[in-house]
C-alpha cells in the first residue's frame, strides 16, 4: 500500500497489508482518494505476493498491530483509579481475546530503502521497537501494584541527556519522534523540549482540572501517584494523538479549500492542543510521525477494500459470466444515501426501475395476449412492485449487502484492536412482539451484528443492482439478474413472431391515414396494421372495429420511460439523483407527450367515435397556439392540462414501432428522439411551482403557511381554494388560488407567490415561464378575490394573518433532551409564521 501526499513536504509511509485470505481482483488493484480537512492523499493497493512469516515474527507483528491502533485509536488499559477498577494492560501476555476478529490481516510498515517485494521489504527495526515497547509495559503492570520508577532504569548523573522511561538521550533526538506515555498508554508525537519543568507552575495542558494543582510533579504524583525523578528536567511538548475520520468522501476536502470564516479558532485551538511531559514517563518508539501519520489513513482504506469484497461477493452470487460487471458500479447499487458518500443506489435505481418496468411490460405483452390494459397493469404491479421487490431481494438475502449508514471510523477494529465504543443490542429480534415505539437508529449494527432497515431499501437495492448490470452489459446482463432474483420475465422470439402473425391486418380502407402518419414519424411500418392499432381509441373498438390502441399504450409506456430515463442517466452523469429524478418526471409525463402529438399534428390522425373528445382536443389545442387567450381561463386547469387520449397515442406508436421492429429498442429511439427534441436538460428543467416554493422556503429560512378550503362555488363549478403565505423579515404574503383538486390550488397560488418573491427581488425563478401566463394576475384580481398584505413585523395589520402580537411572551413547551431547545425553536418559529432561527457560534474563555 502507497501513499502520496497532494502537499509537498508532507509524508505518509508505505505498508504491507499481510492476509491469509484471497482478495477480489478491484480490491487488490485499487486506487483511491483520501481527503483530509486540508490536503489529499492517494493511496495505491497492489498485490505483492506471497510472505512467510515465523513464529517470532509473527509475534512480534501483532505486537506492534495491537500497540499502534489499541494506543492511537483505543486504549491500552482497562480499570483506573477513580473507578475503583485495577489498572490492566490488555496487552498482557494473555491477549487472545483481542484476536477474535473473524478476518485476520496485518498492517505492517515498510522499509524505504528496501525495494525487493518479499519479507525483507518489512520494516522490521519499527517493528521490534514497538514490541520492546510492550515487553516494557508488561513488566511495569506485571506487579499487584504498578511501580513505575522501580522498574525504569536509565543513567540519572549525565544532566545534559534528558531522561526517558527506558533511555536517555540528546534533546535534538526527540524532534518528531513518536513516544508513547508509561502512565496512560497514550501515543504522542513529541514537537520540541519545553522551557519549563515539571517543578514549573502546573498550565492545566495534561488536564482539565489544571486549577487543583500548583506544580507538574504535583500533578503526576496526586493523580497517578507518581513521584518523579528528574523534576529539574526539561519537559517535552507533545502532539497528542486524535480520533480517526472518514476521509472517503471529497465534501471534507471541498469544505477545507474554503476561505477561512470570520471568528475561526482553529489556529488558536491547534496551537493549544499540546501536552507538556516530564520525558521519564515516556517510551520512544524510535520511528517518525510519517509513519504514525498514516495510520489515520487505514480506517478509512480498510473500509473501502472490505465494501469491494462485499461487492464482489454479492457478484459471485449473482454468477453472470458474460459481462466483465464493476465491483465498484456493484457497492454503488448497495449504497444508500445515509453513507453520505460521494455515490449511492440512487440514479442506479432509477435506471433499474425502468429496465424492469419494461422487461415485464414486453414479456406480459407477449405472454398474453388476450388481456386488456388494466389486466396487463395488474400484472405487472404485482410483479415490479415494492412488495414484491422485497420479497425478491430478502429471499436472496440482498439485505446482508446493502450498505445503510454512514462509516464510523471509530467502530472501525483491526484485529488486535479493542473495542471503546460498544452498541448494546436493543433490537429484541427474539421477541414475538416489536412494538412500535422501540428506540432504533435506522442503518447502525449493534454489537451482535443486528441492524434495522426500511423495506423499501431493499426495494430500491434489487432495481439498483438492476441498473447496474444493465449499465455494464445491457438488457442481457440485467436479465441475468431477474433471472437470479427468480423474477421469470424471459421474452423468447417466438412470441414475437406469433403476435405479428396475429396482428391487425384490415388496414387497406385507411391506408392514406397510414402513410400520412409514416411521413410525420419517418418510418414505413412493416406490419401495417400495428400502425392503425395505435391510433384507434377504445371507443371504436366498441362500435366496430373490436381493437384498439390500449394494449400498445401499456407497452409503449414502459419503452418511452426506458428511452428517455436511459437518455437523461448517460447525457447528465453529474447530475445528482434528486435532479435525475426531476428530469425524468418533466420528460415522461402525459402533459410533455400531448404537445408532442400536438406539434407533430398526431391527433389528426386518431380514429374514434367519441363526440365529445373533438371538443377537449380542440380547446387543449388552442390553450397551446393562443397564449393570449382569456386570463380567467388560464386558471383553469381544464385549458391547461392536455387530454389523456393524446398522450396515450404517442406511447401507443412507440409500442407499435417496437413490435414492428421485434424489440429493437435503437430503432425506436432513433425515431422518438427527433420527434420529443428539445429534451429538458439540468438548466431548463422547470419544477412545478408549488414544489419550487417550497424548495425556496426550506432553503432560506422561512416557514410556508398552507390552507385548503373545498366546496368554493364558482360559474364554473365547485373548485377547492388554497390559500398560502409566507412571512418574510418585513412582510407577509398572502395568495389564493383554486383549482378542481388540492394540488392545482396549491400550484395556482405558488405560481402567483413566486411573481411576488421576484417582485421583492428575492428569487428569479427557475421556472419562470410557468409563472409568465400569471404575470398579469393583478389585473383579474376580481376574479380570484387575493389579499397582498405587508404589515411591519412586530405590529397587528388587519387582514395580515399574523395570528397574535409578536411583543407578548408565549409559553412553549420545550424538551430538555438533546437537540430539544432546537427543535422546539424551529417549532415554535414555524407555528407563528416567523423566519427560522440563525444561530452565531463563538469561542468564549471560562471564566472561574
Amino acid at each position: 500500500m502507497k501513499f502520496l501526499c497532494d502537499q509537498v513536504g508532507q509524508k505518509y509511509s508505505n505498508f504491507v497489508l499481510l492476509i491469509d485470505k484471497t482478495i477480489a481482483h478491484e480490491a487488490a488493484n485499487l486506487d483511491i482518494d483520501l481527503f483530509l480537512h486540508d490536503k489529499m492523499v492517494k493511496a495505491s493497493v497492489s498485490p505483492c505476493g506471497l510472505f512467510e512469516l515465523d513464529v517470532q515474527q509473527l509475534e512480534q507483528a501483532k505486537l506492534f498491530q495491537a500497540l499502534l491502533f489499541n494506543g492511537l485509536f483505543g486504549k491500552l488499559f482497562t480499570g483506573s483509579k477513580s473507578s475503583g477498577v485495577p489498572r490492566e494492560f490488555i496487552l498482557s501476555k494473555d491477549d487472545t481475546f483481542i484476536w477474535n476478529n473473524p478476518n485476520m490481516y496485518l498492517i505492517l510498515p515498510m522499509d524505504p530503502t528496501v525495494e525487493s517485494h518479499d519479507i525483507s521489504c518489512i520494516n522490521w527495526r519499527v517493528i521490534d521497537e514497538a514490541a520492546t515497547a510492550v515487553k516494557l509495559l508488561r513488566k511495569i503492570y506485571s506487579e499487584e501494584k504498578m511501580n513505575i520508577l522501580g522498574i525504569l532504569d536509565f543513567d540519572q548523573n549525565d544532566e545534559d541527556l534528558i531522561h526517558l522511561a527506558n533511555t536517555s538521550c540528546e534533546a535534538h533526538f526527540l524532534r518528531n519522534v513518536v513516544v508513547l506515555a508509561v502512565h496512560t498508554g497514550k501515543i504522542y508525537t513529541a514537537l520540541h523540549v519545553a522551557d519549563l519543568s515539571a517543578n514549573s507552575t502546573f498550565d492545566g495542558a495534561a488536564d482539565e482540572k489544571g486549577t487543583e494543582f500548583h506544580t507538574f510533579a504535583e500533578y503526576f504524583e496526586k493523580k497517578y501517584d507518581i513521584v518523579l525523578r528528574h523534576p529539574s528536567q526539561p519537559l517535552l511538548v507533545l502532539k497528542p494523538s486524535h480520533r480517526p475520520h472518514n476521509i472517503l468522501s471529497s465534501k471534507l476536502r471541498d469544505e477545507g479549500n474554503g476561505e477561512k470564516k470570520k471568528g475561526d479558532t482553529s489556529d488558536i485551538t491547534k496551537a493549544n492542543n499540546r501536552v507538556h511531559m516530564p520525558p521519564e514517563l515516556l517510551i520512544p518508539l524510535n520511528f517518525s510521525d510519517d509513519i504514525l501519520r498514516t495510520f489515520y489513513l487505514f480506517p478509512s482504506l480498510m473500509h473501502r477494500i472490505e465494501t469491494l469484497m462485499l461487492a464482489s461477493q454479492l457478484k459471485s452470487e449473482i454468477s453472470y459470466d458474460d459481462s466483465n460487471v464493476s465491483s465498484f458500479l456493484i457497492l454503488e447499487a448497495i449504497t444508500t444515501l445515509r453513507c453520505s458518500e460521494d455515490f449511492s443506489m440512487e440514479r442506479l435505481e432509477l435506471l433499474g426501475d425502468s429496465v424492469l418496468k419494461y422487461v415485464v411490460s414486453c414479456h406480459l405483452f407477449l405472454k398474453f395476449p388476450n388481456m386488456d390494459e388494466g389486466q396487463l397493469t395488474s400484472s405487472r404491479v404485482d410483479i415490479i412492485s415494492n412488495a414484491a421487490l422485497y420479497g425478491f431481494g430478502i429471499e436472496h438475502k440482498i439485505q446482508g449487502y446493502i450498505r445503510d449508514a454512514a462509516f464510523d471510523p471509530r467502530r472501525w477494529l483491526a484485529p488486535g484492536q479493542l473495542s471503546i465504543h460498544p452498541v448494546p443490542c436493543n433490537c429484541r429480534v427474539n421477541s414475538e412482539v416489536v412494538t412500535e415505539d422501540i428506540n432504533v437508529k435506522v442503518g447502525q449494527l449493534c454489537d451482535k451484528g443486528h441492524r434495522w432497515m426500511c423495506s423499501k431499501t431493499i426495494s430500491d437495492c434489487v432495481e439498483a443492482i438492476i441498473g447496474a448490470y444493465y449499465v455494464e452489459g445491457g438488457l442481457r446482463a440485467a436479465m441475468a439478474v431477474l433471472k437470479w432474483l427468480g423474477i421469470n420475465v424471459e421474452v423468447e422470439e417466438e412470441l414475437i413472431g406469433q403476435f405479428l402473425s396475429a396482428s391487425v391486418q384490415t388496414y387497406l380502407p385507411k391506408n392514406d391515414v397510414i402513410e400520412k402518419v409514416e411521413a410525420k414519424l419517418g418510418y414505413v411500418f412493416l406490419m401495417k396494421g400495428l400502425l392503425l392499432e395505435a391510433l384507434t381509441h377504445p371507443s371504436l373498438q366498441e362500435s366496430a372495429e373490436g381493437y384498439s390502441y390500449e394494449r400498445l399504450e401499456f407497452l409503449g409506456d414502459a419503452v418511452l420511460d426506458i428511452l428517455l430515463t436511459r437518455h437523461l442517466f448517460y447525457s447528465h452523469k453529474d447530475t445528482d439523483e434528486g435532479e435525475l429524478t426531476d428530469l425524468r418526471s418533466a420528460s415522461v409525463n402525459n402533459e410533455n407527450f400531448a404537445q408532442l402529438a400536438v406539434k407533430h399534428k398526431l391527433y389528426q390522425f386518431l380514429q374514434h367515435s367519441s363526440g365529445k373528445l373533438p371538443e377537449n382536443i380542440t380547446e387543449y389545442v388552442d390553450s397551446l397556439e393562443n397564449p393570449s387567450m382569456d386570463k380567467v381561463n388560464l386558471l383553469s386547469d381544464a385549458a391547461l392540462r392536455g387530454p389523456k387520449v393524446l398522450g396515450d397515442v404517442v406511447e401507443s406508436i412507440a409500442g407499435a414501432i417496437l413490435i414492428d421492429r421485434k424489440l429493437d429498442l435503437e430503432v425506436v429511439w432513433g425515431i422518438f428522439k427527433p420527434l420529443l427534441s428539445p429534451i429538458v436538460t439540468p438548466e431548463k428543467l422547470e419544477l412545478p411551482p408549488f414544489r419550487e416554493l417550497l424548495e425556496w422556503c426550506n432553503k432560506s429560512g422561512y416557514f410556508l403557511g398552507i390552507k385548503c378550503t373545498d366546496g368554493i362555488k364558482r360559474t364554473d363549478g365547485d373548485k377547492i381554494e388554497a390559500t398560502l403565505d409566507v412571512q418574510l423579515k418585513e412582510t407577509l404574503l398572502v395568495r389564493q388560488g383554486c383549482g378542481k383538486s388540492k394540488k392545482d390550488a396549491k400550484a395556482h397560488a405558488a405560481s402567483m407567490l413566486l411573481k411576488d418573491l421576484e417582485v421583492e427581488g428575492l428569487i428569479v425563478p427557475k421556472n419562470a415561464s410557468n409563472t409568465q401566463q400569471f404575470q398579469d394576475h393583478r389585473n383579474i384580481f376580481d376574479a380570484m378575490d387575493i389579499q397582498l398584505s405587508t404589515p411591519t413585523r412586530g405590529k397587528r395589520s388587519a387582514g395580515s394573518k399574523i395570528a397574535a402580537s409578536l411583543d407578548k411572551p408565549v409559553d412553549w413547551p420545550v424538551r430538555m433532551s438533546k437537540g430539544g431547545p432546537r427543535a422546539g425553536l424551529y417549532e415554535f418559529c414555524k407555528k407563528l409564521q416567523w423566519p427560522a432561527p440563525n444561530f452565531d457560534c463563538a469561542k468564549v474563555a471560562c471564566v472561574n
